[in-house]
This record gives C-alpha cells, sequence and structure tokens, in this order.
C-alpha cells in the first residue's frame, strides 16, 4: 500500500518533491526544534491520485488522512470538533515550487454549531471564538462552496455600519454571533441547504478544493509563466490551528530575513495584533513594521530574531516566515525562500559569499537568469520627472519605473494592450490571485491598500514588474472605471507613471531613458563569466543594437537579419527596382544601388563587435513582404517606378504565393537569383577588408538560410566562394570566413551529416524549426493554443521554451551528425529562444558553442549559460 499521508515529524527537508516545498519545511522546521504547530501532510502523489481518479480522493487517502488526524489530536491533547476540547486545523496547499497566492487555504476548520460554543467557553473568550467562525465560514463558502466571498462581504460592512465603526476589530462578540448567524442563513439561501456540520466532511471537502486548485486558471497561468511542470502537483498540509485574533497579546505577522526589495541585512516584515494572517497578506487592516514589535514585546521579538538566523544559517538563504503569536507565544506557521526584486537578488547573494556561506557556484544559482530583465530595461528620464506632479505616495512595494494607461481590472488589461499596443497600468482598490493575467500584462500595478507584503507587492517582486501598493489616499470607483485623488478624477486610459522604488505616482506619460548597469550586476556577470563555457551572441542588425549588445557582454553576433536593412526609407526603393527588373543587367543595377549601403552597414558591426564574429544572414524573406498591397501603394509607387499601374501589379501578381513562408524565400532566392548572394558577399567581403586595414580584426560568417538540401548549399557556396576569393586576392589581405547554413528545416536536421560536408557551421534557426516541425503558424498559433493549455496538451507555448522532445530531439540529431563529418564544426542557435534560461541550459546541454539573442537578454543567456555549467559539468 503507498503511503500518501506523512505526519510532519516523520519528514524532513530532502522530501520536498513528495511533500511540497511548505511541507518539507515544516518537517525541517519540526526537525530543528522549532516552534512549529504539529499537523501532517498529504502528497503530490495524491494529488496526482486524485486526477487519475477522476478526481475523486480514494478510501486508502481518506483512511490515512484520518489516521494521521487522530495521532495529531493525541499530541495536542485535543478532539477535532469537540464540543469542549475541539481541535482546529487549517489546510493550505504547497506544491514543491512556490507559487504565493495561485491555490486556496481554509483556516480555523473544526468548527461548527456546537464545537464554536466549546471553544467560547475552553478560552473564556467568545469573541475570539465568533470571529473565528465566521471567518471559517466565509472561506470555506469560497474555496469549497464557490460562493463568491463578497455576499459575506457585504453582510461584515453593513453590521460595522449599523455599529458606527471603522475595524472589524471593533465589533463585539455579540455583534460577531449575529453575523454568524447572517452568515449560516446567507448560505442556507445560496445554497438552498444549511451550512454543513461535521468537521471531518469539511476537512475532506477542503482537501479536495486545495487538489482541485492545482488546476485553477490563476495556478496554470502561473505554471506557465513560470515553467512549473502539471504533474508535479500539489501537496495538502494540514496543521493544528494556533490564533492571532485572541485579543491584544495574539497576533500574527509575514517577515523576511533581509530586505527583500534592497537586499539588505535587515529583518523586514509586519505584523498584527488581534488578527489572523489573511488580514495581513489581503491587506484589510493596514499593519505595523516588524521592528515596532521590539516595543510591542520584547521577549516575542527577540525569540523571533533569533529563531530567524537559526533559519537562515539553516537554509543559507533569505527566508519569508509567517509566525502567529497566540497569548504572547511565538509560533512558525512557515518559512520558504523568499522572493526578491532583482536588485536584492544581487545583493543577497553577494553578500552570502562575502560572509562565507555559499560558495560563487552556490551563490549564482540563487539568482533567476530572468530576473535580471528588470535591471536592463528604461528609467524615467530625469528631466521629464522634474515636470510630473507626484499625485500621491504609497508603498515602495516593488522597484522599477512604469508607465502605461489606466485599467481597472484585468481582462481590460489585456485587452487594452492587445488593442493599442501600448502599455498600462492595473488600478486595484487591492489584487487578489484572480487578477495574475492582467498582472502579467501590465507595465505596473498599483493598489490602494495592502501592505509590503501584500499579494500585490509579493507577486509584483516575483515578476519584476514595477508596484505601488496601499496608496490609500486613492478613492476607486470599479464601476465608473474611475479613481479620484487630492481633487483629480483620472479614468479608463489615461495616463499615470509609478515609481516603484519610491513609492511615487505622477499624474502623466513620464519619458524613460535606458538602463545603466554596474557594481553588483557587474559582480555577477562576472562570476557567470568565469564559470560558462557556452558562448553568448547577439542578434543584431545595425551598429546601434550591436553597440547595445557588446555594452551588455555579447561575444559576437550570431545572427544579422540583411532584409531588415532594406525596409528603411532610404533603402526601400532600390531594393524595389530590384525586385521589379525584368532581367539580370537591371537587377545589377539596381544591387549596385544597395551595394554600398549594406557595406557600410557590415563596416559599422565588425567595429561594433571589435574583434568577435559577425554571423550575417543572406536574404531571407519572399520579396513580396517589400512591395504594397493596397491600390493607393501601388498606384504610388507605380508612378515613383515610371512603371504603369498594370505593370507593377503584374509583378506584385507573380509573387503571390499561397504559403509564402514555405515558398521562394532563403536559399531559393539566391537560386533564382544568384545576383543578390553575389552581392551581399561583395558587401560583406569589403566591409572586412576595410575594417581590417584600420587594424581591427574581423571575422565573417556568411550563413546561407532555409537550406534543405546539400546540393542547394553547394551551389549557393560555390558563388559565395568565387565572389570572396577574388575580392581577397585582389586585396591582398589575409582574411578568413565561413560560410555555413542555418538548420531550420527539419530535412536539414536528418540530413545534417550530409549538410555539413560544405557548412563550415550550423546556427538552429529554432523560429522556423518549430513552426516546421509541428506544422504551426507562430502568427497564428496563439488563437488555438489557449485550448492546448486549457486541455493540458502543452504545458507551455514552444515558441517560448524549446520543445525538447520533438525540435530538442531533431536539434541533438543534427549536431551529432554535424559533428560526425565534421569534428570542428561550429554550433550555435539564432532563433527567439537563445534568450530563454531552459533553452539555454538545453543548448549547453546538447554540446553547442553559441547562443545568440537579443541584445538586452544578452546578461540572462550568459547567467543562464553559467547555471548550465554548475548543474552540468561539461
Amino acid at each position: 500500500m503507498s503511503k500518501y499521508v506523512y505526519l510532519f515529524k516523520d519528514g524532513d527537508q530532502s522530501m520536498r518533491n513528495l511533500l511540497g516545498g511548505k511541507g518539507a519545511n515544516l518537517a525541517e522546521m519540526s526537525r530543528l526544534g522549532l516552534p512549529v504547530p504539529q499537523g501532517f501532510t498529504v502528497t503530490t502523489e495524491a494529488c496526482n491520485a486524485y486526477y487519475d481518479a477522476g478526481k475523486t480522493i480514494s478510501q486508502d487517502i481518506i483512511d490515512q488522512i484520518f489516521a494521521a488526524l487522530t495521532a495529531t489530536e493525541k499530541e495536542s491533547g485535543k478532539k477535532f470538533g469537540d464540543a469542549n476540547e475541539p481541535f482546529l486545523v487549517s489546510v493550505r496547499s504547497g506544491s514543491r515550487a512556490s507559487m504565493p497566492g495561485m491555490m486556496d487555504t481554509i483556516l480555523n476548520l473544526g468548527l461548527n454549531n456546537i464545537s464554536v460554543e466549546g471553544l467560547a467557553k475552553k478560552t473564556n473568550n467568545p469573541r475570539f471564538a465568533y470571529d473565528s467562525y465566521r471567518r471559517f465560514i466565509q472561506m470555506f463558502s469560497d474555496v469549497v462552496m464557490d460562493i463568491p466571498k463578497s455576499n459575506y462581504e457585504h453582510l461584515l460592512e453593513k453590521m460595522k455600519e449599523a455599529k458606527g465603526v471603522e475595524a472589524d476589530t471593533d465589533l463585539d462578540a455579540n455583534d460577531l454571533k449575529e453575523l454568524v448567524s447572517q452568515f449560516l442563513t446567507k448560505y442556507e439561501q445560496l445554497k438552498g441547504q444549511p451550512f454543513p456540520q461535521d468537521p471531518k466532511e469539511h476537512l475532506i471537502e477542503s482537501i479536495t478544493a486545495v487538489f482541485r486548485s492545482w488546476d485553477n486558471p490563476r495556478a496554470n497561468t502561473y505554471r506557465r509563466l513560470h515553467q512549473i511542470p502539471y504533474n508535479w502537483g500539489t501537496a495538502v498540509n494540514v496543521q493544528g490551528m494556533v490564533f492571532g485574533n485572541m485579543g491584544e497579546t495574539s497576533g500574527t505577522g509575514v517577515a523576511f530575513s533581509r530586505n527583500p526589495s534592497t537586499g539588505e541585512k535587515e529583518l523586514y516584515g509586519e505584523y498584527l495584533f488581534n488578527a489572523q494572517g489573511e488580514d495581513v497578506v489581503a491587506g484589510i487592516r493596514t499593519p505595523k513594521p516588524i521592528v515596532e514589535l521590539a516595543t510591542d514585546n520584547p521577549a516575542v521579538y527577540n525569540e523571533f530574531v533569533r529563531l530567524v538566523d537559526i533559519l537562515e544559517a539553516h537554509y543559507k538563504d533569505m527566508q519569508d516566515m509567517e509566525f502567529t503569536i497566540e497569548q504572547g507565544k511565538l509560533y512558525f506557521l512557515q518559512t520558504r525562500n523568499g522572493k526578491r526584486t532583482s536588485q536584492a537578488a544581487l545583493q543577497i547573494a553577494i553578500d552570502l559569499v562575502n560572509e562565507g556561506v555559499l560558495t560563487k557556484e552556490q551563490a549564482l544559482l540563487k539568482v533567476e537568469p530572468n530576473q535580471l530583465d528588470t535591471l536592463l530595461h528604461p528609467q524615467f528620464d530625469a528631466e521629464d520627472l522634474a515636470n510630473a506632479e507626484v499625485l500621491t505616495t504609497g508603498l515602495n512595494a516593488s522597484p522599477g519605473a512604469a508607465t502605461g494607461r489606466v485599467a481597472f481590472d484585468a481582462d481590460r488589461a489585456r485587452e487594452m494592450v492587445a488593442e493599442t499596443k501600448q502599455p498600462v497600468i492595473l488600478v486595484r482598490v487591492e489584487t487578489s490571485p484572480e487578477d495574475i493575467e492582467g498582472m502579467i500584462v501590465a507595465s505596473g500595478i498599483l493598489t490602494a491598500r495592502g501592505g509590503m507584503t501584500s499579494h500585490a507587492a509579493v507577486v509584483a517582486r516575483g515578476m519584476g514588474k514595477c508596484c505601488v501598493s496601499g496608496a490609500s489616499q486613492l478613492r476607486i470607483d470599479e464601476h465608473n472605471k474611475t479613481f479620484t485623488v487630492n481633487g483629480q478624477t483620472f479614468k479608463e486610459g489615461d495616463w499615470i507613471s509609478l515609481d516603484g522604488s519610491t513609492g511615487k505616482v505622477y499624474n502623466k506619460e513620464v519619458k524613460t531613458v535606458d538602463a545603466t548597469v554596474s557594481g553588483n550586476f557587474g559582480v555577477i556577470m562576472g562570476w557567470a563569466d568565469e564559470i560558462r563555457k557556452l558562448d553568448v551572441r547577439a542578434n543584431a542588425d545595425n551598429p546601434h543594437d550591436a553597440t547595445v549588445a557588446y555594452d551588455f557582454g555579447a561575444q559576437g553576433i550570431g545572427l544579422c537579419r540583411t532584409e531588415h536593412m532594406f525596409f528603411e526609407e532610404s533603402r526601400i526603393a532600390a531594393m524595389r527596382e530590384m525586385i521589379v527588373a525584368p532581367n539580370v543587367e537591371a537587377r545589377e543595377k539596381a544591387l549596385a544601388k544597395l551595394l554600398p549601403m549594406q557595406r557600410e552597414d557590415f563596416k559599422g558591426l565588425y567595429k561594433a563587435m571589435k574583434g568577435y564574429a559577425v554571423t550575417i544572414r543572406y536574404l531571407d524573406p519572399p520579396l513580396h513582404e517589400f512591395l504594397p498591397t493596397q491600390k493607393d501603394d501601388i498606384e504610388a509607387l507605380a508612378k515613383e517606378m515610371n512603371m504603369s499601374f498594370k505593370d507593377l501589379q503584374q509583378v506584385i501578381d507573380s509573387l503571390h504565393e499561397t504559403n509564402p513562408m514555405l515558398g521562394h524565400r532563403g536559399v531559393r532566392l539566391s537560386v533564382t537569383y544568384p545576383e543578390i548572394a553575389r552581392m551581399q558577399t561583395q558587401a560583406v567581403i569589403e566591409a572586412a577588408i576595410e575594417v581590417t586595414k584600420e587594424g581591427l580584426t574581423v571575422i565573417p560568417e556568411i550563413m546561407i538560410p532555409l537550406v534543405g538540401e546539400v546540393r542547394e548549399l553547394k551551389a549557393i557556396k560555390k558563388v559565395v566562394v568565387e565572389t570572396a576569393d577574388a575580392i581577397i586576392k585582389t586585396s591582398g589581405i589575409d582574411l578568413k570566413y565561413l560560410v555555413g547554413t542555418m538548420i531550420e528545416i527539419p530535412r536539414a536536421a536528418l540530413l545534417a551529416d550530409e549538410i555539413a560536408k560544405e557548412a563550415e557551421f550550423f546556427s538552429f534557426g529554432t523560429n522556423d524549426l518549430t513552426q516546421m516541425t509541428f506544422g504551426f503558424s507562430r502568427d497564428d498559433a496563439a488563437t488555438f493554443l489557449g485550448d492546448y493549455y486549457e486541455q493540458k496538451i502543452f504545458e507551455e507555448d514552444p515558441f517560448q521554451h524549446i520543445d525538447q522532445r520533438g525540435v530538442g530531439k531533431l536539434m541533438k540529431m543534427a549536431s551529432t551528425l554535424g559533428k560526425e563529418a565534421r569534428p570542428n564544426l561550429k554550433l550555435g542557435i539564432c532563433g527567439e529562444h537563445g534568450g530563454d534560461p531552459s533553452s539555454v541550459e538545453f543548448c549547453h546541454n546538447i554540446g553547442l558553442s553559441y547562443v545568440s539573442c537579443s541584445p538586452f537578454r544578452v546578461p540572462i543567456a550568459r547567467l543562464a549559460a553559467a547555471h548550465a555549467q554548475i548543474k552540468n559539468p561539461r
């Protein structure tokens, strides 16, 4: 019989995959002797068994749950559902990867109409008992029975209004007892039956609800964002309740062992007296800074600091902890490695090395490559910022700068970004997990309520989003889609800006400037470069982008898309003249106009790369992309080119293809028009010779795209070599160059040994290789991939992360075959995947020489390459 349930005292941190992160850490804290309310964990394997059985918990698992409950009751000296000594528990999710707020939690489970009276008598605190029961009714209704909590919040607000009070804590025992009665009546009105009274039924239904929440939309979205596999499942932790709402000697809080925004070595967090955990996280009341606990209760504070030090030393990382004080006694409910901003991640990693806690390799693994993204994007322009008015100041919950149009809900945020292609700021009273998709598309998040550890703050920091929380002066009217602050009213679509580092909110769009990197960033990048074996190049089509890439540490250009150079206004006319030319002579005349432009572009790229290799892809897209499609535009172009409308229309019609992405493009253009390849070769080589004469080292790599047959490559390589060698011979310069190809057609991967006899390097064009392997158009796939995610056919977008089982298998095959035919074959990747950390790790593992990505993702790839080497040395 499989074991599906473990007592906390029977586990440890090594069992994370089985017990989930929370369960493993609760077990480990118990093992360390910390004050942890005891309980048990229902494993991730039980979750998977639940789904395998058609979303049903088997009797075997139920029996193990109740056996563990009995053991925990015995340890507590109380009885679950008992009228005199009621034992209450919390039920919380806990997957092996932290997913804050994405799944469900239920507190105060074990209360019913009888046990609540027993709790009131036992504690001599009826206010506490009925406060706990009303919370349980609301949470159970919301999480298990799908009754929106707003039904109960409305009753709570009416009660406070009737009593003339503002805070929940101002309601007395009789008020809360009446509120419980109203909650029970509301439940029966909505469900058509009384609120269930069997605590064991509550327990199984709550565990089922947590399992069910593993598959809720917000959890699925979060997993795709963070590449968390669906088959990991979630564990469920059932833990004895301790109560922070028993009066002013009780409280609850969330704290970090270091500042999660800056990384500074200081205790950071918040707490509330006479409250339960959801009050802090949800931002319902404004909490107090953790340092004030030293004044409010010095003994508890000193004990807290001592235990925090033990936890950080044990886990060798900054800890995020939830705690409760019950009548002066401290309990830890959770610890985990804390989410942190990118700035804090760098600072903490460096400090832990300097403190002798971690090696450089261990420290690098604490910094997620994608976190660097937030360091590499624009900040506010100081001059423009000086002209902006500060509307209000909230809490600086997650640093960075953001500007955008106001959106008041997640759905509108997504729609506005899709419709306008402009950034949005998501403005909410407080965010909840249901807002996750809006938070993903938003450039920044602004909330009226909530502290530094509220949902908005924690999730924004984890996503690297700018966030200002707790801007309490905001008056948000969600119905009319407006907010008012200091006499000014803003509606949906108006521009505002946020500074997440200061908490300031500005009344306009504020210009931004490019980010600069130095200090801690340089230290971390230096460590990464010492360790990694994979080179990192950049995709760059002009000297400016190449310079940016070089400054970010690029070791060459892995992809220069020459067609991008032809779309510029000053060049498009010559390109169009070449396309409509009726014969070779006319085509060569037009190409002669393009030659000096290309040559100057290539000179700029060579100079920017300062001796690193530059890979130049020859013309790839179908020619029709350079011509207009609308009648007015065609008429204007015909006039400009001294052609009749009819003749130009005939040329455009002749270039029409049913499926142009599989049509006359790439190497096929050069097969038909070898003069194009001849001109591009002349530009590449002449530019290299001129730069070499200036004293710089140049390594041109000529890349022929879309090859699927070795004889295609052989034919065009002949044109390239004859042209290049003649120019080099005339110049008297000893210039070396390479001719290679992109592997982007599956047939090329299958016949890579043949192609390698002609190609001196392979560069995997994974954008097209993914399209052709799946038979998907990347431009259209988004219209149906949502259905694939929903039905668990796909867990992630194959255009964002390499499909390692399919596309990856072709890449590995091509690499092996190519190396067998040409042992010194250089292998790289230049698709969009080159800046994706999981794809970089895969490229390292199959032995590629380099990855190439957009300039701003170069540091991400550098760190990802170091991670790959640490995890799988080669």
